[in-house]
């Protein structure tokens, strides 16, 4: 993704929010358990933002905020309209989530500071799409279901694997799926280009 970004002219930021704070990976841990939360990962993203504002080089009208999976989880949080953002960061101009968990986000009344597009697999048995699909329709906002594509689906490298020591998929104790989808994933991608292109028709200087 950053390849492709960069390469038509954009510039791309991704901060770390695990190998800071001595973690490598969250996926086989508990929700209960993890001592990286969406609070951690929302105030790395505001202090990106606070950064990314001092920047020369920064075009404050054309700042797009994308994650997947715990990082799509990170978008909602970030854009939630309930949090009051600190006064020195940008304002994103848009939000791509790639199959976040929506579950949290539908019961506390979750609405967007600003537009979120949401990108979600039909098959997701990790991070389901229809509470996403709820959210999106309740809230207000985009989205688009990828049909028998898996949590993942997106994934340049790869094919769909069972993954057993994943506690909290849709079916708790039985693991989750997730992998490449050889036609939905590459086309995912093109459509982030072409939400991008439509949000800023002009072009982008490099």
């Amino acid at each position: 993704m950053t390849d492709l970004l960069l390469a038509q002219g954009y510039s791309v930021v991704w901060p770390d929010s695990l190998t800071p704070r001595q973690e490598t990976s969250l996926c086989e841990q508990s929700m209960a358990t993890r001592q990286v939360r969406q609070s951690h990962r929302r105030g790395d993203v505001d202090a990106t933002l606070a950064w990314l504002a001092q920047q020369a080089w920064t075009d404050h009208r054309r700042v797009a905020l994308l994650g997947w999976s715990h990082g799509g989880s990170t978008v909602l949080a970030t854009s939630d309209s309930r949090q009051k953002p600190p006064q020195a960061r940008l304002r994103p101009d848009i939000g791509l989530a790639f199959y976040p968990s929506c579950a949290d986000a539908l019961r506390r009344s979750y609405h967007p500071s600003w537009p979120v597009h949401m990108l979600l697999g039909a098959a997701d048995d990790w991070t389901p799409a229809a509470p996403c699909v709820a959210l999106g329709q309740k809230a207000g906002m985009s989205f688009k279901v990828y049909p028998d594509s898996h949590h993942g689906f997106d994934n340049p490298v790869g094919q769909v694997q069972h993954l057993p020591r994943v506690p909290n998929g849709q079916h708790p104790g039985q693991g989750v799926h997730a992998g490449r989808h050889p036609v939905t994933g590459p086309q995912a991608w093109q459509d982030v280009l072409d939400l991008l292109k439509q949000r800023w028709p002009a072009p982008v200087s490099p």
